[in-house]
């Protein structure tokens, strides 16, 4: 396939996951785990904005040396930390999650972690990707519901984010497929609970359906 055509359907589901909501005060930011470091960069923003006066980073993955500007192997939360703070973000504004695995687990491991430290939070800023927006509001619909949440991701095109992932040395192949896997999962996971059923445009599946064609099915969900 023409690079031109996988990307004119790549942006088609990069635009579709990307979920807009407008941005409001919050008692927390809460920044579900990721092998993309802005997710943190984009929390410190608006922590600063006096958007909320706390941040939860979620994410008990280790990423190996390279990724999110590690060093040395680290999880998720911890890598999302060292990034806040060498921004600016004061160490006790910061609460760390670090067992969650996986989007399901970061509400989960969440909710438990607010009870075990007396934290009567009641409305978040939930931050991810942007082409994990859609699927971190309809899992949120389910596992965080208790909860008032916006969801939010920094301001992107399809085409500005590949530069900035190509920055921290993620590939257009890993994001294509990775969206793939998003929108196959927005597909079969509401049968298992895990989410809210979304409506997926005729548009938005065939875009995937040829993804696939090309290749780009290295994320599908078992």
């Amino acid at each position: 396939m023409a690079e031109s055509l996988i990307d004119h359907y790549a942006e088609i589901l990069f635009d579709y996951h990307f979920l807009k909501q407008p941005l409001v005060k919050a008692d927390c930011i809460l920044v579900l785990g990721s092998h993309d470091p802005s997710v943190a960069d984009y929390a410190a923003q608006l922590y600063h904005g006096g958007f909320a006066p706390y941040i939860i980073f979620s994410g008990g993955v280790v990423r190996p040396v390279g990724e999110l500007r590690n060093t040395r192997p680290r999880s998720e939360a911890e890598a999302f930390f060292e990034i806040a703070i060498e921004q600016g973000v004061p160490a006790e504004a910061i609460i760390l999650e670090n067992n969650a695995t996986n989007t399901g687990e970061n509400f989960i491991f969440t909710k438990k972690l607010l009870a075990h430290k007396g934290l009567e939070f009641r409305s978040f800023i939930l931050i991810q990707k942007p082409y994990m927006i859609r699927r971190t509001y309809a899992t949120a619909m389910v596992q965080f519901k208790e909860y008032d949440f916006v969801v939010s991701a920094m301001p992107d095109t399809y085409q500005s984010y590949l530069v900035r992932c190509a920055a921290e040395g993620i590939s257009k192949e890993r994001v294509i497929s990775n969206m793939t896997g998003d929108l196959q999962r927005l597909r079969v996971y509401p049968e298992k609970g895990f989410l809210i059923a979304m409506d997926i445009p005729e548009q938005v599946w065939s875009a995937y359906e040829h993804l696939l064609e090309a290749g780009f099915e290295g994320r599908m969900a078992t």
